[in-house]
């Protein structure tokens, strides 16, 4: 009889648990999180695509303000893209950034479509410089990308850096049947490389901030950064940090990794065992 009653009490115990792993697994709440924080992972790695070929154009077109006789190193990012700058002698500079309609991959393996439109108001080296970019029907590895990004130059003495400002943006997976929109400032301190500033390849940067992420049901989160990005020029994807992802009774993480130049990161949700995604 003992036994018995032992057993009958774990069979409830089990059911117990196992109720409560299906209604977290199934709370909305909790799914949107996971969602919203895989799309905040991915959306950092778009960013900073465009950043790499916006200072991969900047270096090839000689609007960096920097007079050096180093050899040009880059990720050949807008190998295939078709680059148009004017006027030629003043500030500011309209650069179109043209990857063609069709789209093209370029030598860095990754594909691209569209246009990225850039308002530079001085040299990209010089503190206080901003760059305004928004988009034409681009699309990067088939994530359509919309929105403003501002980039201002914060230099100091003491190093390189700047905010990039992310308004009105979103970006809608390849399929088309699902989007996000997002919002935030990050500073971004460039750790590696500042002495070789023709040669992006050993370029290494640190980026902090906040960020908004909407899905189309209206649901949002904040996430924060807790663990500065790393995001070393050579990889596609950040490949360090953390960020946190605040939900209504919870909270994710989502890590980078150790510095590895991959695809991979992880979401956990409140300290629970990480589920792996793969970055775009």
């Amino acid at each position: 009889m003992k036994t018995k009653n032992i057993l009958t009490t774990l069979s409830a115990l089990s059911l117990l648990i196992l109720a409560g792993c299906k209604k977290e697994k199934s709370d909305p709440e909790i799914e949107a999180t996971f969602q919203l924080s895989e799309d905040q992972a991915a959306g950092e790695s778009i960013a900073d695509d465009v950043n790499v070929v916006f200072f991969e154009t900047a270096v090839n077109e000689g609007l960096i303000g920097s007079r050096t006789s180093q050899s040009l190193q880059t990720t050949n990012s807008a190998s295939c893209a078709t680059v148009t700058v004017t006027p030629q002698n003043s500030f500011p500079k309209t650069i179109v950034i043209d990857f063609g309609t069709a789209g093209c991959t370029s030598i860095d393996g990754i594909t691209r479509k569209g246009k990225i439109n850039i308002i530079l108001s001085d040299s990209v080296f010089h503190p206080g410089a901003t760059a305004v970019m928004t988009f034409d029907n681009y699309y990067v590895s088939n994530f359509k990308v919309e929105g403003t990004i501002t980039w201002t130059n914060t230099s100091t003495p003491n190093g390189i850096s700047w905010t990039r400002q992310i308004e009105n943006g979103k970006i809608t997976i390849p399929s088309g049947n699902y989007y996000w929109l997002h919002v935030g400032t990050k500073t971004v301190t460039q750790t590696a490389g500042a002495g070789t500033p023709l040669n992006l390849l050993d370029d290494i940067y640190s980026i902090t901030g906040n960020h908004t992420v909407t899905n189309p049901a209206g649901k949002s989160r904040t996430a924060a950064i807790t663990e500065a990005l790393e995001k070393k020029t050579i990889c596609h994807n950040v490949g360090k940090g953390k960020i946190r992802i605040e939900g209504p009774n919870h909270y994710a993480i989502v890590d980078f990794g150790d510095g590895t130049c991959d695809r991979v990161a992880t979401i956990s949700i409140d300290g629970h065992a990480p589920r792996i995604i793969l970055l775009p």
